[in-house]
């Protein structure tokens, strides 16, 4: 008895006996997995600068009509093979600035540097998990029995919930929790964060005894840091502070400037950061701040202690920053893309507090008090519109930086290849895009490449 092969399997099949395999093939195979490549259309030249005679043409015919490239999406969640990339780059930027390499000197290993971490207010009681030092799990939020909210509801939770727990994160009554708040937070968590990298500087300064308007010329505050969503809905911001001299990397730090100086800073200036919210007159008086659990400790050179939960190693703190940067609001419940409708808030597959948020963010975006804040358009992302991953100027070397030295060692090979590596040459194109995605069967191929199925080496 004979069985079927399914629609995609069969269409690669058949692919496969066609002349233009090879590449075909080749094409998917060189985007490592990408689950949502772009189609180009057109061509492209390699001439020689110092005779202009051309030395190489090659098109999207050569790949079937259409030279796909990869899709370069950060999020996990779209694109596990880009964002493993992009993980890969944060990585190595924010390792470049604790320990040097890419042109960063390794001197700055020896500069004060603090990993912090700034967390959000609390705009209502929720569910959460709380473990002891042992592991043991404590109770959500014990009160005394019988203690209500005033709206009836229970004041508190006894239980201790599973990791797993779909509750974790929600409000224990949703009519005591301040949607309202928690959106005009997210609308200007960024601008709280630059409030927060001045305070700090003049801290610092006053620590220091440096007048303000010279802390520039004796020192030299960097920072990259990364925005991570809790199930509360609400982000975390993660950040490695380093303390320079005034070049920079490039410059040693006063001898004034010391780990405890900058993690005392940290800890004292982040009570200290306060913005006013508009619409006061439609949604009442916000005072707009970071939350009272604030976490600064050294960045160090050793690994990772046993038990230890929290990163502290140079290594350890890349890569924590690095896992962040590939997600997104999906982490707390919420949609990949942007709302464009209300009426597609109804078909939204989230959970209450997630749809409350999105719907808060609808209902403020459409007010003029709050237009300029672009709510409706961030409401997917539950009203945050911030960068998740960034960098102060001086800090290490730039995501672009990376991806063109990588592009630059392709092209170097390439050219190895075809034996114009003591040739100086240019490159002239033109491409259009035409799509993007894949066929059934080119689908197939490039999940057994994520895989590293047999295709891949086939």
């Amino acid at each position: 008895m004979t069985t079927a092969l399914p629609e995609s399997a069969a269409a690669l099949v058949a692919r496969a006996s066609t002349p233009e395999f090879t590449a075909w093939r080749r094409n998917i195979v060189r985007l490592g997995g990408c689950t949502n490549p772009i189609h180009l259309v057109g061509a492209a030249t390699v001439y020689d600068t110092t005779t202009g005679a051309a030395l190489l043409s090659y098109g999207s015919d050569a790949y079937g009509g259409r030279l796909l490239t990869a899709c370069g999406n950060r999020r996990a969640t779209v694109c596990p093979a880009c964002s493993g990339l992009y993980r890969a780059d944060t990585y190595h930027l924010v390792w470049a600035g604790l320990v040097g390499g890419k042109e960063v000197p390794e001197a700055v290993g020896g500069h004060p540097r603090v990993f912090a971490t700034l967390t959000a207010p609390g705009f209502g009681p929720v569910h959460t998990r709380r473990e002891q030092e042992d592991g043991r799990v404590r109770p959500c939020r014990p009160r005394r029995v019988g203690e209500c909210c005033p709206h009836g509801r229970p004041a508190g939770c006894r239980e201790r919930h599973p990791a797993e727990d779909l509750r974790l994160g929600e409000p224990l009554c949703p009519r005591c929790y301040d949607y309202a708040g928690a959106v005009l937070w997210h609308a200007f968590a960024g601008r709280l964060w630059h409030r927060f990298g001045l305070e700090l500087r003049r801290e610092v300064a006053r620590r220091a005894g440096v007048p303000r308007t010279e802390f520039g010329e004796v020192a030299r505050l960097s920072y990259a840091k990364v925005a991570e969503y809790q199930r509360r809905g609400l982000v975390h911001f993660h950040a490695v502070i380093r303390l320079d001299g005034p070049g920079g990397p490039d410059s040693a730090p006063p001898d004034w400037a010391t780990v405890p100086l900058l993690v005392d800073a940290v800890r004292s200036v982040v009570g200290r950061v306060r913005l006013t919210a508009p619409g006061a007159d439609v949604v009442g008086p916000r005072v707009l701040r970071f939350g009272s659990q604030v976490d600064a400790r050294p960045v160090t050179s050793h690994e990772r202690k046993a038990g230890e939960r929290r990163p502290g190693s140079a290594a350890a703190v890349a890569g924590y920053i690095a896992k962040y940067a590939t997600k997104g609001a999906e982490s707390a419940g919420a949609v990949d893309g942007r709302i464009h409708d209300a009426r597609e808030m109804v078909m939204l597959p989230v959970r209450a507090h997630v749809l409350r948020m999105i719907g808060t963010c609808w209902w403020l975006g459409g007010l003029p008090d709050f237009a300029p804040f672009g709510l409706r358009r961030w409401a997917h992302m539950l009203g945050y519109g911030g960068h998740f991953s960034t960098k102060s100027r001086r800090y290490s070397t730039t995501l672009t930086a990376l991806r063109q030295a990588r592009a630059d060692h392709r092209a170097e090979q390439q050219r190895a290849s075809l034996g114009l590596v003591d040739r100086p040459t240019v490159t002239v194109g033109q491409w259009r895009y035409t799509g993007r995605g894949y066929s059934p069967e080119a689908a197939l191929l490039a999940a057994s490449v994520r895989a590293g199925g047999g295709l891949h080496g086939a």
